[in-house]
């Protein structure tokens, strides 16, 4: 004889069902993972660094017009020479084709104390130079833009792998329990799209959460979800209501570490609610620091609300902030084919907030334990495209910049490849973990029967650039 149930019995099991269907599919998509796997973790080895602010430039700066000067392009200009085009290698292995040289279009100057070379294509930032460590000797992998930038973020160009944020957050855990600690600021949605900020194989909860799409306007960088049309009250009932289901079958499945997760994961989604908001909103800063990033300038406003987020998110504990200077479209930002004056309008649009950026994070104390790295998924080359009046991309050799001091490598005399202390885009990944306290070849995770890492089976610590 079946006993009876009341119809109170009844809706809790069936709440509670509905409840545990829901949490099953989530915790089906992520790995097991500790009770709060987003707590803070000791590091491999004391840190020199606490966070990072990479200002992605997307499309690929030209070093030669920039922070790579060549005296030969200048003697040279207009002459006909052979280069290995990375392109030309790849599509048809031709090597030594002739292209034309062009000199940089804007003129270079040495700036500071350190002598650095600079041009007047970033005239705020080139008055930072003593601060900066230029890297003048990188080349990666990929001719193209999506492999390159895959490359770039996640260590492969066609494999799905986890991006750089989420191996240092899984690595290192969070600093603020109300915050995501990995966020990435007007992502682009091509050239790997989410996979640039995604886990791939590391449990979903090191995701990158995005704020904004890379070309929008400022207003819409916002977090999806963070605000809802239910009162503060309702909202409370909900998640009580939430908390209680929740409780209820962890309380029939103790122990269960993917199911803790997941409801860590809601309690996370809540807290953010009442903070993100406070920590996004730009209102609360000066006139004086608002107009140190070119906010409510038209040319800069964008980028310099972008830049003034990133710096109000790594003061509120985010471990690794993504900050892209780019748009949707077929070519991106820097994508200069045809047409290299094109790149002082990006300039103008970024070089002020930048500057802004390591000027503020400077006065507050936070420069000396955060990382700015600067940089695109390469540069261009040091001759015309085409014989044209633009640069083709140059996976080969290029530049990046993180705060700091000291310089390393160099181009040859051209910019076209690297050849003294070369730096591989796996050894870059590699320096800046050190400087986090991560070793690149202990941060690993098992799945599919093998260990993986960000820098796969490559990569060293360049130690030349290290204080």
């Amino acid at each position: 004889m079946i006993s009876p149930v009341s119809r109170r019995e009844w809706l809790s099991r069936t709440a509670c069902g509905f409840g545990a269907l829901a949490l099953a599919d989530l915790a089906a998509r992520a790995q097991p993972a500790a009770a709060n796997p987003l707590a803070p973790k000791a590091p491999h080895h004391p840190a020199k660094a606490k966070r990072v602010i990479f200002l992605f430039m997307q499309g690929g700066v030209s070093h030669v017009d920039s922070y790579d000067y060549k005296p030969r392009l200048v003697a040279d200009d207009g002459r006909q020479l052979p280069f290995d085009d990375a392109r030309a290698i790849a599509n048809t292995g031709m090597r030594g084709t002739n292209r034309r040289v062009m000199k940089p279009l804007w003129e270079f100057r040495q700036r500071g104390q350190s002598g650095l070379w600079a041009s007047e294509l970033f005239p705020h930032v080139a008055q930072h130079m003593d601060e900066l460590c230029v890297v003048k000797s990188l080349h990666t992998e990929g001719v193209a833009h999506g492999p390159a930038t895959l490359f770039l973020h996640c260590g492969s160009t066609n494999f799905i792998r986890p991006s750089m944020g989420s191996w240092v957050l899984y690595g290192l855990g969070s600093e603020n329990a109300n915050l995501p600690g990995f966020m990435s600021i007007a992502p682009s949605a091509g050239n790997g799209g989410p996979r640039n900020y995604g886990t791939a194989f590391l449990p979903a909860i090191y995701q990158g959460t995005a704020l904004g799409r890379a070309g929008g306007t400022a207003a819409e960088a916002t977090i999806r979800n963070l605000t809802s049309p239910v009162s503060a009250a309702g909202r409370q009932a909900q998640f009580d209501l939430l908390r209680e289901l929740h409780a209820e079958q962890l309380r029939r499945t103790p122990g269960d570490a993917e199911l803790e997760a997941v409801a860590a994961s809601y309690e996370l989604a809540w807290r953010m609610q009442q903070n993100a908001p406070d920590v996004l909103d730009l209102s609360k800063e000066s006139a004086e620091t608002l107009a140190l990033y070119g906010i409510n300038d038209r040319a800069t406003d964008t980028f310099g609300r972008q830049c003034l987020m990133a710096r109000r998110l790594s003061e509120a504990g985010v471990r690794y902030i993504q900050v892209t200077y780019g748009d949707n479209s077929a070519n991106p930002a820097w994508d200069q084919h045809s047409n290299m004056p094109k790149h002082a309008d990006h300039a103008k649009a970024c070089d002020k907030p930048i500057a802004g950026l390591l000027a503020d994070l400077k006065r507050r104390g936070l420069l000396e334990d955060t990382i700015v790295w600067w940089g695109g998924e390469f540069g261009r080359t040091p001759y015309a495209e085409g014989n044209g009046t633009g640069r083709d991309h140059n996976p080969a050799g290029f530049t990046v910049w993180l705060a700091g001091g000291g310089l390393v490598g160099a181009t040859d005399e051209f910019g076209s490849q690297a050849v003294e202390n070369k730096v591989h885009m796996h050894d870059l990944h590699a320096t800046i973990l050190h400087q986090l306290g991560l070793d690149h070849e202990r941060l690993t995770y098992r799945y599919s029967g093998r260990n993986f890492r960000l820098t796969d089976v490559h990569g060293r610590v360049v130690r030349e650039v290290l204080a």
